[in-house]
């Protein structure tokens, strides 16, 4: 019995490393993924990180940019999905084309009152910041949580996000602008990093840290956390190496552990989206976290995108739309 023709093109358009719109081929299909085609991709720092030759793609992924998208299944494959889906979409790379192919474990529903396009600029972020300061801090009603670069993606929704779990939170940010964006997400102490020593200004405060500064930070981050604190790094935009003081970890017993997402193995990532489905999709559906799209951008202009983000002027999260 001959096979009916797929309903999507043999080729499609791209992003490649130097920003410019390509013709490639349409991802061929592994056993376990689905065809998804593209209707937004969120841009994030890791995007940039790639375009500049810093962050490639784990062995195996695919060589386009883009950590999340969302859209609709075109060719369910070998799962048990439907065409016609509407899906979240966590990703190792690809999400900067028409068309990607994802690991089902990666799919995510769209949160009720979130459209497709909106679902886009969450799910990376959304597993970012849970894997970390849920799964791995733990975090909870009553801890004090310390935000670096508050007014950022990643930021933003930890903002919301630990709020929705009854934490107390303190941001960093550069401009009093942004530090009232925060407050306007309900961050309680605002430190603007330019002016203040958050270090000072908060010693043995944090239960938790999120950081994406890094190596410059880590001798402050430790004086900031309270007995049984944890700091955990998930950026290094101030450079990776720093001092770090054992001698006064140990007697508070504080930990820090650094991690990407990118490049963990797909039955992980598989384990961190049903965490994250189970635990921050109902915040997001009760409207204790709501999505700030700062911007969006056509996917021919992806450069325009990232010279956006790099400008350090946004505030949010910005979208490629398809």
């Amino acid at each position: 019995m001959e096979l009916p023709p797929p309903s999507y093109p043999g080729r499609m358009k791209a992003i490649n490393e130097e920003l410019k719109l390509i013709d490639v081929a349409t991802p061929d299909l592994r056993e376990g993924e689905v065809l998804v085609k593209v209707m937004a991709a969120g841009v994030n720092r890791g995007d940039l990180m790639q375009a500049a030759g810093k962050y490639p793609p784990p062995k195996g992924e695919s060589e386009i940019m883009g950590l999340e998208c969302a859209g609709v299944i075109v060719d369910p494959g070998t799962t048990g999905r439907k065409e016609g889906e509407e899906v979240g979409c966590l990703l190792a790379g690809g999400g900067y084309a028409e068309y990607v192919a994802v690991p089902e474990g990666q799919l995510t529903p769209i949160p009720a009152g979130l459209t497709v396009e909106e679902t886009a600029g969450v799910v990376e972020v959304a597993c970012t910041v849970w894997s970390n300061l849920g799964m791995i801090a733990g975090v909870s009603e009553g801890h004090r949580v310390l935000i670096h670069g508050g007014a950022g993606g990643i930021g933003s929704f930890a903002i919301q996000m630990c709020k929705a779990l009854g934490c107390e939170v303190a941001v960093t940010a550069g401009s009093q602008e942004k530090l009232e964006y925060c407050r306007e997400l309900g961050a309680d102490v605002l430190i603007n990093y330019k002016e203040q020593d958050f270090a000072e200004e908060l010693p043995g405060w944090a239960d938790a840290i999120l950081d994406v500064v890094g190596g410059p930070y880590l001798e402050q981050n430790i004086k900031t956390l309270n007995t049984d604190g944890h700091l955990i790094v998930i950026a290094v935009q101030g450079g990776p190496k720093g001092t770090l003081s054992l001698g006064r970890m140990m007697p508070r017993r504080l930990s820090v552990t650094a991690t990407t997402l990118r490049a963990r193995p797909r039955p992980m990532k598989a384990a961190i989206v049903a965490s994250t489905v189970e635990n921050v999709w109902p915040l997001i559906e009760s409207g204790k976290i709501s999505p700030n799209i700062s911007a969006r951008f056509p996917l021919a202009d992806a450069k325009k995108a990232h010279e956006h983000l790099d400008s350090g002027d946004n505030t949010g999260k910005i979208l490629l739309v398809l």
